[in-house]
């Protein structure tokens, strides 16, 4: 071969290979310089100085998901930093950030359909499999640049991940729907895609906005109270009435979903703090919070002996006092677990007959006052049965149980019969049967399914059906000894 054709085989390689770099979809930084140093030495000095800062903190178990800020570094920094100081070491080979739109409005949810996100630290390639793999599987989930283009949520994560990773390949997910629905089906497609996979699950979310310091931090206070109780559902509820916010709540819920799916089951809060605490302004500030989602063996601890008859005590005297007509004493509490919220059923029995059972499925109010309110349900109005009568007091008993908070389930082997009672819904048909009902009946896990989709007014088969959810939860059940 002559040296010309040599020289020019070479030159069209050059030119192949210029044209395929070129080709590449590479989201360039688009906020470096404003919300986080755009300098490489000064970007690595920043986030050096924010690690030593932060505090060595004992994690409570395996680390499967995070929460975190995505304001500027001046402001959010150092609370992000807190957090992503605690993955220092650790090795994931994909981490998937779920993260609000800011400047673009879309519907459902956009997979980054790029090819990687660049820094001034470096080139992340983004895992193109499994994203492909996620637009496929979830149903409100597609492949797209909607979200990316001009969004700082996502990017401001990178430098720290990178700082404390090394190497990892990246999922980029920008919601624009931040519904239930949406964020149930990102969550259980994370879920089922990721299950398997050496992967970190990330939300990206500030808190509440400009409130004064004081309202802040007590609407903030709900948020990271719901969040420590894993309770996502109760979460969603919050955002809903608006007793909390956060412009990435869907993407908390989406994550915490995902991350309970592949084994999560603690909320460890690393960090809160607001922008008052850094620019001194208190008039109007944002919130800002840091927190793990860990596979953790500490679970909480269940009821004392002096909890479970105070409770009985309740709920006995709230339903006496109702139907003599009398007044609903104040009830005096200092335990502070039966001042957590926490969902609860009451359950009438009388001569071993049910009398009566109603119960708030999620934690809306603490302990003991949802058991004073469900016990006078149950009595006076569960419509499957007339009021119970003065008559009747004496012959009730009383059986309480306290809920967890509900697990959204992708695999119905994951059902312990004797163990966890069931939620369905689909559309706009739910039912729900707790952990004893299946014992006492003697049902397996198909006969338990099917009853709970009689119980929602569903065919006994809805249970197969995939628009239905089904979420398992236990129960700490007591009654009169």
């Amino acid at each position: 071969m002559k040296i010309i054709d040599r020289i020019l085989i070479v030159f069209f390689l050059l030119i192949f290979v210029v044209s395929l770099s070129s080709a590449q979809k590479i989201r360039t930084p688009y906020f470096a310089g404003s919300f986080y140093p755009g300098d490489t030495v000064e970007l690595i000095s920043y986030i050096e100085n924010v690690f030593k800062k932060a505090p060595a903190i004992k994690v409570d178990g395996e680390i499967v998901g995070a929460i975190t800020p995505h304001a500027g570094y001046q402001y959010s920094g150092q609370v992000a930093g807190d957090m992503y100081k605690q993955l220092k070491g650790k090795k994931f080979d994909v981490v998937c950030i779920v993260a609000p739109s800011h400047r673009e409005l879309f519907r459902g949810v956009s997979v980054f359909s790029g090819d990687a996100y660049k820094t001034p630290l470096g080139i992340i390639e983004v895992d193109k499999k499994l994203a492909r793999g996620i637009a496929k599987e979830c149903d409100v989930a597609s492949l797209s640049m909607n979200g990316h283009r001009a969004e700082h949520s996502i990017e401001v994560q990178l430098p720290f991940l990178q700082m404390a990773l090394g190497n990892f390949r990246l999922i980029p997910l920008v919601m624009g729907d931040q519904n239930y629905n949406t964020c149930k089906s990102l969550g259980k497609t994370l879920g089922k895609i990721l299950k398997g996979k050496n992967a970190l699950v990330i939300a990206s979310s500030d808190l509440s906005h400009y409130h004064n310091y004081d309202d802040a931090v007590k609407i903030d206070k709900v948020l990271i109270g719901t969040l420590k109780t894993y309770d996502y559902l109760m979460l969603m509820r919050n955002f809903e009435t608006g007793k909390c916010e956060a412009c990435g709540g869907g993407p908390i819920v989406a994550v915490m979903i995902a991350a309970q799916l592949l084994g999560a089951n603690k909320a460890q809060v690393i960090k809160y703090a607001n922008s008052g605490d850094v620019s001194g302004d208190k008039s109007k500030v944002v919130g800002y919070v840091s927190s793990l989602l860990v596979k953790s063996d500490k679970i909480q601890s269940k009821l004392g002996e002096k909890d479970r008859k105070k409770l009985i005590e309740i709920a006995k005297k709230s339903v006496y006092n109702k139907i003599k007509g009398k007044k609903t004493p104040n009830f005096k509490v200092t335990s502070e677990v039966l001042s957590r919220k926490c969902g609860a059923f009451v359950t009438l029995n009388e001569n071993g007959r049910l009398r009566g059972c109603i119960g708030y499925i999620v934690a809306e109010k603490p302990l003991y006052k949802a058991v004073e309110e469900v016990a006078i349900s149950a009595a006076l109005h569960d419509p499957r049965f007339p009021p119970v009568s003065k008559s009747e007091l004496d012959k009730l008993e009383f059986e309480i149980s306290v809920l967890t908070p509900f697990k959204l389930i992708n695999d119905i082997n994951q059902i312990e019969v004797g163990k966890h009672g069931l939620f369905i819904v689909k559309g706009n048909n739910q039912g729900i049967l707790l952990p004893q009902v299946a014992v006492s009946n003697g049902w397996d896990r198909e006969t338990f399914l099917k009853q709970v989709c009689i119980k929602a007014g569903l065919p006994p088969d809805a249970w197969k059906d995939k628009k239905a959810d089904i979420y398992v939860f236990s129960a700490e059940v007591f009654g009169e000894h």
